[in-house]
């Protein structure tokens, strides 16, 4: 993989800027938009909210996680593992995970 390897939001900025202060204010606001973002979910969803709601943002949410690990995770660790054995492992945690969702019903 030719793009430089994947690091937080502070290092980028405090080597760009030389500027510890806004480096760590930058992550400041990142950090924040994520909670921030959860309660305004919240209050617009609060009226709407039942079991069938719960469940599709979960799976919505859920599917994110599933494409992100594919789309990112997956080509990484192919790199540094040289053959098939991440996409095997990534079908194994999926299988387990699919069995204990079913046991635990």
């Amino acid at each position: 993989m030719d793009e430089p390897q994947k690091r937080g939001l502070s290092v980028p900025i405090f080597y760009a800027t030389g500027n510890r202060t806004k480096a760590f204010l930058y992550s400041l606001v990142s950090g924040i938009a994520e909670p921030v973002g959860a309660i305004i979910g919240y209050l617009l969803l609060m009226p709407y909210i039942n079991d069938t709601v719960n469940a599709v943002v979960f799976a919505i949410v859920a599917g994110i996680m599933v494409f992100i690990s594919v789309s990112e995770l997956l080509p990484s660790a192919q790199e540094y593992s040289g053959n098939h054995i991440s996409v095997y492992g990534l079908i194994c945690g999926m299988a387990v995970m699919s069995i204990s969702l079913v046991g635990f019903m």
